[in-house]
């Protein structure tokens, strides 16, 4: 029977760190740079369970050396609550099959709505020995429900108040679950853009430029 990552103590941790050291916690996307922004700090983050010590604060460190571990029956729940509405780009999870093995999920679905009664499925994602980061990309045209909002510049971004991750199944049918990052990303505004408007006075030289985006 293998040996869960608890068990393994202090004799594997040299292995660890040296398997993650080449793996940045930060996402790094080149085919979109700067087109998108992290958003989980503006979020209110609960758990259906957590294993004392390893909880929502480890899966929000930006280390992925700690860990989430659930502490009950499936389905395990990653609850992520916004206070407005907000535009979400795609989710993304950092899993490590080499090292947690049976905790490692094996089915993960995505659900979005305004709260925890209207949820609907968006996504449902099949991994197979994942190690590394999972990108989801999530787009309005995969909701179930209508906004009756008007069209913006990231109409293709899938909005809501809420978004819960679920993780149905474990490899090798373990019961409860290691996730080790877990990254909300929304478009990033292009504010000279929007202070260009309709009547196309953008804003191009160097020193507007200088003061173009909000860090």
């Amino acid at each position: 029977m293998p040996e869960t990552p608890d068990a393994q103590g202090a004799a594997e941790a040299s292995g660890a760190a040296a398997d993650h050291s080449t793996t940045s916690p930060v996402l790094e996307d080149e085919g979109d740079k700067g087109g998108k922004r992290e958003i989980g700090g503006d979020a209110v983050w609960t758990l259906s369970t957590a294993k004392p010590g390893n909880g929502v604060e480890q899966l929000r460190d930006d280390s992925t050396d700690t860990y989430w571990q659930s502490d009950g029956p499936q389905p395990h729940l990653v609850n992520i609550q916004f206070h407005n509405k907000v535009s979400i780009k795609e989710v993304a999870i950092y899993c490590n099959y080499r090292h947690d093995e049976s905790y490692t999920p094996s089915k993960i679905s995505i659900r979005a709505g305004t709260h925890f009664h209207d949820l609907q499925e968006i996504q449902e994602v099949s991994l197979d020995e994942p190690n590394g980061w999972l990108r989801i990309p999530l787009r309005r045209a995969d909701s179930g429900y209508q906004e009756n909002e008007t069209a913006t510049n990231d109409q293709n971004h899938l909005r809501a108040f809420m978004i819960q991750i679920a993780i149905l199944a474990n490899h090798e049918n373990g019961r409860d679950s290691h996730i080790r990052q877990i990254k909300i990303f929304g478009p990033r505004s292009d504010i000279a853009g929007c202070l260009a408007g309709d009547a196309g006075m953008g804003f191009s030289t160097q020193d507007f430029c200088l003061y173009s985006m909000v860090r």
